[in-house]
């Protein structure tokens, strides 16, 4: 019965991990819901939102020209890096990281299709080429 038991809780965490993991071509499409505000991949410009390629390992506030609230811009973001998760925590709910912050997106609920998006946003260097 023991036996059963783990098997049953190690098939789980697998699934679990490899749910976290992401899959960059589920996190594509759900990435459209992002793309009235933000840009990703070569060319990509700031909109209403930053451009994001190379978001993930990006240090807060630093894309040039873009005019970030005070709760991501240096000072209050200033050493700080947007690592996986980082971002986990800012799309479940923009505003519990950055209170004052511009986006009203109210965030992605499901944890598969976070790390979806994330998966998708990691395939791109600071250039917009996918690594």
């Amino acid at each position: 019965m023991r036996w059963i038991v783990a098997a049953v809780t190690l098939v789980a965490f697998a699934g679990a991990a490899h749910a976290e993991a992401g899959d960059p071509a589920k996190g594509e499409q759900a990435f459209k819901v992002c793309m009235a505000c933000h840009a990703v991949g070569p060319g990509a410009k700031t909109k209403v939102g930053p451009e994001l390629n190379g978001i993930v390992g990006r240090k807060w506030g630093s894309v040039e020209g873009y005019s970030y609230s005070a709760d991501l811009k240096a000072g209050n973001g200033a050493n700080k890096v947007w690592d996986e998760a980082t971002l986990d925590d800012y799309l479940t709910n923009p505003k519990h990281l950055a209170p004052h912050g511009k986006m009203s997106f109210p965030g992605i609920s499901q944890a598969g299709k976070r790390a979806d998006v994330i998966a998708f946003l990691k395939q791109f260097d600071a250039s917009g080429n996918k690594k």
